[in-house]
């Protein structure tokens, strides 16, 4: 059970969240071209004011006065925004200000990945899996470690002719880039999913105190993308009497979030660092058996060429290109990167007698 002076802070946040997400409804609704989509930002405004009426209820119950509303800097800073960029194109910022409906700009495409359940019972088993998305951030994740490692152990090259220091430049360096990427996706991840598990308190909280309008704010969602109105309170107003299966579904649909899959920092750390070192051991092979420098190099270049040329085609199917203009383009870049590096190590080094 929360303490009185905790409770009375978690009602004063929701309250100021749901006055601010009516304030920002009303911002977007005046910069937003579409009318469907202007109607659905006002609309959801008034259910985020009548919401926050019932938090300000929650704390004259408990004998405190709510605080007077001013939007934080943070709210005004994306406010102003939207006065330049089109609010489709601020989703992620407005999604960690607790404005809903935004799933309703992906229109027929989102209809075809998530469609509206039939009933119950559908709410949750239409999630495709992330297989697509972990190849993709691996396929990079190794051009990273492999043109990173390559230019460093190219630039060493030129400037020291020495296969041990090479080698150990290059272990240095597949090292240091993959705990740097390990590092930085865990704390990414981390705030990620610390924002996210956030929101679904938040939507867990909401739902338990007012299920009839959370029930109409994701009706309004589904009108906004060409489903009767009448039909979709019919469904909502059946869903909500299921919480677990509502509040799955309210992720889904007004946070863009799976509740059951939200991201391991630790799995993506382990990811990160792995791909990164695949790459990055690539041109430092040659240099392990301490072969000397007029055989490594070739070899350790030869490698590297190769390993871009195919990680530039494997890139082409998430692009849709060409595979062959995919490789050549990948190896292009990276052997920029490598002559360029040896060329500035072969003028700065030093020649060990």
């Amino acid at each position: 059970m929360l303490s009185a002076s905790r409770l009375a802070v978690k009602q004063e946040q929701s309250r100021f969240e749901e006055l601010q997400a009516a304030w920002l409804y009303r911002q977007i609704a005046t910069r937003e071209k579409n009318r469907t989509m202007r109607q659905l930002f006002l609309k959801l405004a008034e259910r985020a004011d009548q919401q926050a009426g019932v938090w300000e209820s929650q704390l004259k119950q408990s004998g405190l006065r709510a605080k007077p509303f001013r939007p934080s800097r943070r709210a005004r800073f994306v406010g102003h925004l939207s006065r330049w960029l089109a609010p489709k194109t601020l989703r992620p910022l407005l999604a960690s200000l607790k404005i809903r409906g935004l799933s309703a700009y992906s229109g027929d495409h989102l209809t075809s990945q998530h469609p509206t359940p039939a009933n119950s019972d559908e709410v949750g088993r239409r999630h495709g899996g992330i297989a697509g998305g972990n190849l993709r951030a691996a396929v990079f994740g190794i051009n990273d470690g492999l043109v990173s490692n390559t230019s460093l152990i190219m630039g060493m090259a030129g400037a020291q002719p020495d296969s041990s220091l090479v080698l150990l430049t290059g272990v240095a360096g597949m090292l240091a880039g993959a705990l740097s990427m390990a590092s930085g996706e865990y704390i990414s991840m981390r705030s990620q999913r610390e924002l996210f598990e956030h929101q679904i308190d938040l939507e867990r909280a909401e739902l338990a105190l007012y299920p009839e309008e959370e029930a109409e704010e994701l009706a309004l969602i589904y009108a906004a993308r060409g489903m009767s109105l009448h039909e979709a309170r019919r469904f909502t107003q059946k869903l909500v009497k299921q919480p677990e299966k509502a509040l799955h579904l309210l992720s889904r649909e007004e946070l863009g979030l799976n509740p059951d899959d939200l991201g391991s920092p630790w799995a993506a750390a382990f990811f990160s660092f792995t791909a990164f070192t695949v790459g990055a051991l690539i041109p430092l092979a040659p240099f392990i058996p301490m072969l000397h420098m007029e055989a490594g190099l070739p070899a350790s270049a030869g490698l590297a060429g190769g390993s871009l040329f195919i990680t530039g085609a494997a890139l082409s199917l998430f692009t849709g290109g060409s595979a062959l203009y995919g490789g050549f383009r990948m190896l292009l870049i990276g052997a920029t990167a490598g002559f360029t590096t040896y060329g500035i190590g072969s003028l700065f080094g030093v020649k060990v007698e």
